[in-house]
């Protein structure tokens, strides 16, 4: 059976395609004006915008797939569409941070002649480009990873151009021209983390570990609270996307409750007990309800 999920519906499709135009524009920008200035801080943060504008156009077609509906096929859609596009740009990030602290160090012992004052402009004309794909992307960010991927590559980006803008103004003022390099590791270092946490929590989701925020024990305790459930087994919690985690459960409940027809009643108590009970919200559950016997012949199971 396919399922019709209103959460997989495109989200922020327009908005991503806006900061996308903004963010080819300043590469474009960024690239020229770091043959101008022979800057490396610039060429990075070009480079970083280069992986931004791929990201934000992984990001876009993620969004369209994710609006897509579900088929006997793919019974969820291509909800997950969102968390792939989040991991490819999460490793694009990570890929970028370490290329850039790798060429700043040996920029510290050879670093080139650099032109501060055309670097502060072509910094400036980056920044503003970065404020408007962030005023763009802003109250959409946290909608989902995806959506969370693109708006972190953005404010790493405008984070970076006042590293750039800074390093000009020293380059300008004192002729310090290991600034620029100094300022290439300040924006590698802002990179990484941000890179690292990202596709830490992707890979979570890729993976099926229990979403967060929310205790597989404490799931437990409170359906082995319910009247008639005995135990339960073979108890999962994943998420397929953001906003969509899903539970299965084998659940041992008295034998009376399938001779009395109070079997229906105690899935309608399973299923609203995961829905309300907890921070994270589970509307996709599915239990097996079973007699205490059932166990006898049943494949090996787990907690």
């Amino acid at each position: 059976m396919s399922h019709d999920h209103a959460h997989a519906a495109p989200q922020g499709r327009a908005r991503l395609a806006i900061a996308l135009g903004i963010t080819s524009v300043v590469l474009v920008a960024e690239l020229i004006g770091s043959v101008v200035t022979g800057s490396l801080a610039l060429l990075v943060d070009a480079a970083h915008m280069l992986t931004d504008a791929g990201g934000l156009a992984i990001a876009l077609l993620a969004a369209t797939l994710v609006g897509r509906p579900a088929n006997s096929k793919r019974t969820w859609g291509l909800a997950r569409a969102e968390v792939l596009g989040a991991t490819a740009q999460a490793a694009l990030l990570l890929a970028v941070g370490i290329f850039v602290l790798v060429e700043a160090v040996q920029r510290l012992f050879h670093p080139p002649e650099i032109a501060g004052s055309q670097l502060i402009i072509f910094g400036v004309i980056g920044l503003l480009g970065n404020i408007a794909s962030i005023a763009v992307l802003a109250s959409s960010r946290g909608s989902n990873l995806n959506l969370r991927a693109a708006f972190l590559e953005v404010v790493n980006d405008a984070l970076g151009s006042v590293a750039v803008i800074a390093a000009a103004i020293v380059i300008a003022v004192t002729g310090f021209q290991l600034a620029d390099a100094i300022a290439a590791i300040v924006i590698g270092a802002l990179i990484l983390p941000r890179a690292v946490i990202l596709l830490r929590d992707t890979t979570n989701v890729l993976l099926e570990s229990t979403p967060k925020g929310l205790s597989l024990d404490s799931v437990r305790d409170h359906l082995l609270k319910l009247p008639h459930v005995q135990s339960v087994h073979d108890l999962h919690v994943s998420q397929i996307a953001t906003g969509m985690p899903v539970l299965t459960a084998h659940v041992v409940v008295d034998d009376e409750c399938f001779y009395d027809g109070h079997a229906p009643r105690m899935l309608d108590d399973l299923q609203e007990c995961v829905a309300e009970h907890f921070d994270v919200q589970i509307e996709h559950s599915t239990f097996q309800l079973e007699l205490a016997a059932h166990g006898d012949h049943e494949h090996p199971t787990h907690d």
